[in-house]
């Protein structure tokens, strides 16, 4: 399941208010896709700017860290991927090596 599923908060493509608040860039940010078997950015949201989060649009990942690592769905994901074979941490390793090649690009 991804966030825009769990969330209900229909900025996915053909959601009901991309045309008022836009689509949502976890939906179409593809550099994080497969990470915890999401779709696109998915299954790490907390990783990309400009989420939908607690009513708002949300800015960088440093700047809604606390808040992200807060929710019932980073919770979900964080429960689903620790008691996989993988683990949480190891993933989030593999996302990190993701994440630093897009910001160097």
């Amino acid at each position: 399941m991804n966030c825009w599923e769990f969330k209900k908060c229909e900025r996915q493509g053909g959601g009901r208010l991309v045309g008022e608040l836009g689509i949502c860039p976890a939906f179409t940010d593809v550099s994080l896709n497969g990470i915890h078997e999401g779709k696109n950015s998915g299954r790490a949201c907390w990783a990309v700017a400009g989420t939908f989060c607690g009513g708002t649009v949300q800015g960088t990942e440093a700047q809604k860290q606390h808040s992200c690592w807060q929710c019932n769905f980073f919770q979900l994901v964080k429960k689903e991927e620790t008691a996989s074979p993988k683990g949480f941490s190891i993933t989030m390793l593999g996302m990190q090596k993701v994440l630093d090649k897009s910001w160097r690009a």
